[in-house]
């Protein structure tokens, strides 16, 4: 009887055989010297990884438009062995030649297109979708009759409710700014009764848990956090009791009401595309939390407003002042009506006809104990902390992601020298 090989012998005889039958194109030069290494005894003891191949990754470093030039070991099993079986098959060599290329760049289109698919970022800043009617005979009409309600009957009654509110505030502001004594809190009290004058106007279900700030006596040296969906977040809380906030500069109406009313309760404005006002607010901020006799102070450290189903990373510098921090979690019911403000798609006005216009707004807000950064914690863990509390308790997804850079977009140079890169890659 005859003595039948090893398998492992066999299959590399058989691929011995078709690697010298497979003709040689251009760009094969390294895969043939890496199969003959793996031919010798030394190679072939070791445990196959798949196919490997050198390449010459060119890319921009320091963002200076010259691109430099790194060896990179890539390890492509799937491309390598469909590049082999296939160029066994292909006709001529610059059939051959071309597939290679083109197989080199499948890892890249791959990536992209995992990224388009799975991309966390944008979906914190999404809309979302309405829900489809399963419309027949009889939910038709009465889905006209709602919206023919809704429209025409309760937004004209809430309109005129919130002007008539809107001219009755201007009216006591300016009686209690210019004739009463600041200490009597005039002034901070027509601003709690405004803002749940806007409340009233979406017909708010508002249901707060756990201890609210109290009414009575200032809370100052206390900061309070909360995850952020709208600009209506602050009037949400401002309704049980009035705080200080830092705000975004803005414009129209929205930005009288900021140099008027809100810096006379001590509110904090800033721009984020000025470095200076960083630095001023950072100041503000110190001392607004070293007088007690101010209101407590309101920060939103996502810096941008996220759909309230996700949390995106939380600024550092609420939990660098030294005191304590109160997590305040807000979620929204969306069976009436999507409370996140799309600030790039719509301003702030029609935000708010998109709330009257519903049947109501219903929200959830959690007042959670205050916490107190740890000695072996830094700030940016303290933030982390707060962060997942206010996720777990609201239901929200923590992602990686700085919110701020929705208002950043790579420049032109950027963008033509990650092309110059790729197209380099594909040329070498």
């Amino acid at each position: 009887s005859h003595a039948r090989p090893p398998r492992a012998q066999t299959d590399a005889s058989r691929d011995d055989a078709s690697t010298r039958a497979m003709p040689r194109v251009d760009g094969d030069d390294d895969d043939a010297r890496e199969s003959d290494r793996a031919s010798t005894p030394e190679v072939a003891k070791r445990p196959s990884m798949g196919a490997r191949s050198l390449s010459f990754a060119p890319f921009d470093s320091f963002g200076d438009g010259e691109l430099e030039r790194e060896e990179v070991q890539r390890v492509t099993p799937g491309i390598e062995l469909e590049r082999r079986a296939t160029a066994s098959r292909t006709s001529t060599p610059e059939d051959a030649a071309t597939l290679a290329r083109l197989l080199d760049c499948s890892g890249i289109l791959q990536d992209a297109c995992a990224a388009m698919i799975d991309d966390s970022f944008n979906r914190c800043f999404q809309e979302s979708a309405e829900a489809n009617w399963n419309f027949n005979f009889y939910l038709l009409p009465l889905w006209w009759c709602g919206w023919v309600i809704r429209h025409f009957v309760l937004f004209p009654l809430r309109l005129g409710f919130i002007l008539s509110a809107s001219a009755a505030f201007a009216l006591a502001f300016m009686f209690s700014h210019y004739c009463t004594p600041r200490r009597w809190g005039f002034e901070r009290k027509c601003v709690e009764l405004y803002a749940a004058a806007f409340v009233v106007s979406w017909t708010g279900v508002i249901k707060y848990h756990g201890p609210r700030p109290s009414r009575r006596g200032h809370m100052g040296g206390m900061v309070y956090v909360s995850n952020h969906t709208s600009m209506i977040d602050y009037l949400v809380m401002t309704q049980v009791s009035p705080f200080a906030v830092i705000q975004q500069k803005h414009k129209g109406w929205v930005g009288l009401l900021q140099r008027t009313a809100m810096n006379a309760i001590d509110c904090i404005e800033f721009n984020r595309t000025d470095i200076k006002d960083r630095n001023t607010v950072a100041t503000r901020l110190k001392q607004h939390v070293a007088d007690k006799s101010r209101l407590p102070l309101l920060i939103f450290p996502e810096g941008t407003c996220v759909n309230n189903k996700y949390c995106v990373m939380f600024k550092r510098g609420a939990f660098d002042l030294g005191v304590d921090v109160v997590p305040v979690a807000i979620k929204y019911n969306n069976i009436f009506v999507d409370a996140f403000w799309n600030s790039r798609r719509q301003s702030f006005s029609r935000h708010l006809c998109t709330l009257m216009s519903s049947w109501a707004v219903v929200a959830d807000v959690w007042y959670m104990e205050p916490q107190r950064k740890r000695e072996d914690e830094t700030s940016i863990e303290f933030a982390e902390r707060v962060r997942g509390m206010i996720c777990k308790r609201a239901g929200l997804k923590a992602v990686p992601w700085d919110g701020m850079l929705k208002y950043y977009r790579p420049s032109p140079r950027e963008c033509e020298a990650r092309r110059k890169a790729f197209l380099a890659g594909l040329m070498a």
